[in-house]
């Protein structure tokens, strides 16, 4: 790692918490100086001047850092699966289930999530906690507004039932937003949640170094309850989920031991 580049990011974490280090650096490095160089500063120094300054170069600095690419029911038999067997054996342990979708980006995954739960198990009482770092994604998050690609995945009738198409936009129904609590969260530094049931973590841990997803999974199994249940994106297998208590439920879903 180059010196220079090495004191920007341990600046940034003393300035935003965000430890850059734990991120794979060939990625990040290459994220970092394209847009950088996009605005015009030719090295480090110059550019975090400048962001300690410039609030909305900040912002479009944090925004830069994560990775925000979602859909509702993004590879949909993981979610069939997640419908007709991991949530069934989740009730059966307990009819009051907390959730927690990790890095939660612009809020496809927490809604589609609060979508079957609305239609498949209407009983159900649920908490629907969705988090992510980026403030930016969380506002939009919560405005529950998308491009019609992003449902594209989602079955008919749901777009049908939840959405108001206007302008090209599809809006989502405010009872489904009512039913998930957005919050800021950065999952290298701050307190997990605990006694949760069921943590949907996907496509995001693949950016890490192998120590933070090391980190990551062991404090993701000690929020979740005995049998409870951490739903992984499609590039994300764990090898060893023994070393963090986890065993194999079923494909990409892992049960607390």
């Amino acid at each position: 790692m180059g010196q220079e580049y090495s004191d920007f990011i341990s600046r940034i974490n003393q300035m935003i918490g965000i430890d850059l280090s734990l991120y794979k650096e060939a990625q990040m490095k290459r994220r970092i100086t394209s847009l950088r160089d996009k605005r015009g500063f030719d090295n480090f120094i110059s550019y975090h001047l400048a962001l300690k300054k410039d609030q909305i170069l900040l912002d479009e600095f944090i925004d830069r850092l994560t990775i925000n690419v979602s859909e509702f029911y993004r590879n949909p038999k993981r979610w069939e699966v997640l419908q007709n067997k991991v949530l069934p054996y989740l009730i059966h342990h307990n009819n009051e289930l907390t959730i927690w979708s990790a890095a939660c980006s612009t809020g496809e995954e927490p809604y589609s999530l609060a979508i079957m739960l609305k239609e498949k198990y209407p009983n159900l009482q649920a908490n629907i906690l969705a988090t992510d770092i980026d403030k930016g994604a969380l506002n939009k998050a919560k405005q529950g507004i998308y491009k019609e690609q992003s449902l594209k995945d989602l079955p008919k009738l749901y777009k049908n039932k939840y959405f108001t198409r206007k302008n090209g936009l599809c809006y989502l129904d405010q009872q489904i937003k009512n039913m998930v609590n957005f919050k800021s969260h950065n999952l290298l530094a701050d307190r997990y949640p605990q006694n949760v049931d069921l943590i949907i973590c996907r496509n995001v841990l693949i950016y890490f170094t192998d120590e933070a997803k090391q980190e990551i999974y062991t404090r993701f199994s000690n929020s979740l309850i005995q049998n409870g249940i951490l739903f992984v994106g499609s590039t994300e297998q764990i090898f060893s989920p023994d070393q963090y208590n986890l065993s194999v439920f079923d494909t990409f879903f892992y049960e607390k031991n």
